[in-house]
Order: structure tokens, then sequence, then C-alpha cells
């Protein structure tokens, strides 16, 4: 697959870029993932790279910077300088005001140890003591200021969207992204008007869970007892138990389709994501493994033919993927 555009920027990403959340190492992250060291961090950097990823989502949340930091020290532990990739992170409003937006920036920034923000994101749209609209114009001032390269946002709404599009107009500006959950298993983005707004705006989606937390590898339906190996807060924010059974006929048909291909089932399932909806979604599936982070690049090698995407999208329907 060719590079894409961010949104209306002149940023260029692959389709398939890896998220970070596992190189935190530390807080609330560890209840859900074991800890990677550092060789391994820059062993799955280095699977993504060779397999063409160009860019790279962290977020401050992700272990209070330390993801981050990680995520830079791999890069770097691969002869990757500044500049090399795209960076994309996320700003936490909770329990902040959007001035914390301005006066932040040089944390994020010293986190990153000379890496650019070459995106950066609003992390949820509830929380701040101050309007989004006061979040989108620090922002704004921060990309006018050449302190960021692009602006985007995480979990907002088509109406949130459209308003945060508008400021960013007003200032000569455009919205990139929003990063918001999207799955051959969670289609929601088809019904709530998050597509058709990004769409209409022009504004990339960022898929976060692509894979929906490990259930569209069809390692669960092979077998069940691998459940157990899950940490147990994992088991239960991600309720594994119900959506393991409603995604059997989703699986069945990814397997199918994997088969005919000679490729993996995880690899099906990003393909599908990232084609079936145009240029307008990319995927960031997460990597504790080398391994992973090249099964997710190579599935930007995969080409489904439009009767696959077609059964793939109705056994997603099927499995109650649009809620």
């Amino acid at each position: 697959m060719t590079r894409r555009r961010l949104g209306r920027t002149d940023i260029e990403i692959s389709p398939i870029g890896i998220g970070t959340m596992q190189m935190s190492n530390r807080g609330v992250v560890t209840t859900a993932f074991p800890g990677v060291s550092a060789d391994t961090q820059a062993a799955v950097v280095r699977a993504a790279l060779d397999g063409g990823v160009n860019w790279f989502d962290t977020a401050e949340m992700y272990g209070r910077g330390q993801s981050e930091r990680n995520l830079t020290k791999a890069l770097r532990a691969n002869d990757i300088e500044p500049g090399g990739v795209v960076v994309a992170t996320k700003w936490a409003p909770l329990g902040r005001t959007a001035g914390n937006i301005r006066t932040s920036i040089d944390q994020r920034l010293a986190a990153l140890s000379g890496f650019p923000v070459d995106l950066y994101q609003i992390h949820h749209p509830w929380g701040s003591f101050s309007s989004l609209a006061a979040q989108i114009r620090a922002m704004a001032e921060l990309a006018k200021a050449g302190r960021i390269r692009s602006v985007g946002v995480s979990n907002f709404s088509a109406a949130q969207m459209t308003e945060a599009s508008a400021i960013l107009d007003s200032y000569g500006l455009r919205l990139a992204s929003n990063q918001v959950q999207i799955s051959a298993l969670h289609r929601k983005i088809e019904t709530d008007g998050v597509l058709a707004a990004a769409k209409r705006l022009g504004v990339t989606l960022i898929a976060y869970s692509p894979l929906a937390t490990g259930i569209l590898t069809g390692r669960f339906h092979d077998d069940p007892k691998a459940l157990r190996s899950i940490k147990l807060a994992r088991r239960l924010a991600g309720g594994y138990g119900k959506r393991v059974g409603q995604a059997a006929p989703l699986v069945e048909e990814l397997r199918k389709v994997a088969t005919a291909h000679g490729v993996s089932v995880s690899q099906v399932a990003l393909a599908w994501l990232v084609t079936y909806y145009g240029d307008t979604v990319v995927a960031i599936p997460g990597a504790s493994k080398p391994s992973q982070a090249e099964q997710s690049a190579g599935a930007m090698a995969v080409e489904l033919t439009s009767a696959e995407l077609a059964g793939i999208a109705e056994a997603s329907r099927r499995s109650g993927a649009l809620g």
C-alpha cells in the first residue's frame, strides 16, 4: 500500500502505524500488559520499520511520558534520528485547563528527546476545566508558533470534530485526525456520524484497538484457554467473555480469507480495516513482540478482492459490529 496524507496536512504516513502504549512499563498500563524490555522495544521498532511502517503513536498518559522516552530510545537504537519517522503523541486533559497545553509542550518535547511532535492530539474530550474550543485554540497557537506540526483529537464525536475543524480553519490550519476505536468488530463510526464527518472534513481516522484487543487474531477461538493468559484487568475491561463468542462468525470469515492468501487472521483483519474505508482510516496496532510488529506491517501487502471485503463486512455485521 502506498503512503497516505494525514488529513489535509503535508504529512505522509503508512496505512499501518504502531501504537506504543506497551512501551510505558509503568502506571496503570502495567495492570493490563506485561513489561517490555528495552531490547525488545528496539526489536519491535526494527520489525516495524523493516515492514514499511513510518510512524508511531504514543501519549503523555502512557506511563507519564515513559512511552515517549522509550520510543525515542528505541528509534535511536535503530539509527533513526529526529525527522526520520512521524511521531504522534497526546496531551492529557484530565484535571487541567487549556493553558496547560501551552505550558506543558516543553515537557513533551523533552520526553521525545529531540524528536518533533508531528501530530499533537487531545487525548479525550472530557475531564478538562476548559472548553473544547479553548483547548483547540491553544493547540492552534502551538501549531502557528511552530512548536507542533499538526493538530489532532481523540475520541471526539462528529459534532466535536466539526467544532474543532471550524476553529482550526479560522487560524488557517486543518484538523488532521481523530483517533477512535475501529475494527471489524467495532464499526460504530458508520452509525454515529464520525465517518461521514471525517470524509466531509478531510480528517483521517486513526483506529485504535484495530484487532479488538487481540480477539481478531483468532487465538482465543483456536485455544479458549488462552484467555487465562490475559491479565485480569485487561480481561475485565475488554469484555472478552462475551466478545469472543460474538466474534466467532467474523473470525471464521477472516480465517477463510487468510487461508486463501496464505497470511494470518490478524493480517486480514488489518488489511480489511485500512482498505474498506478507503484512505480515511489508518490503524495503530500495538506490539509487545517483534513478531507482532512484523505481522502488522505485513498486512499492508495483503490485497483483498472486492468480494472478500464485502464478505468480511457482512460477517462483521452479523457479529454485531455496527452496535
